[in-house]
């Protein structure tokens, strides 16, 4: 199973990232825990200067507007 954090402030784009990150997961296949983080000090702690980002795995993959589909496959096929 896939760990995957989402940090933004629960905005439109936060939502739209976290829904995109299911139906990614579901497409292929893949169990996923998605967290949402939206206190500022943690999202400033995981180095997310731009939101919303994306860790997968502790490692952040991701930050500032939505992430493209063929990269968040690629993300969470590794």
């Amino acid at each position: 199973m896939k760990t995957v954090k989402v940090y933004g402030p629960g905005c439109k784009r936060c939502e739209t990232t976290e829904k995109m990150i299911k139906d990614a997961a579901s497409r292929l296949g893949v169990e996923v825990a998605v967290e949402k983080i939206t206190d500022a000090r943690s999202i400033a702690m995981a180095g997310v200067m731009s939101t919303p980002g994306i860790a997968v795995d502790g490692k952040l993959v991701h930050a500032g507007g939505l992430p493209d589909e063929g990269k968040l496959d690629g993300w969470l096929s590794a």
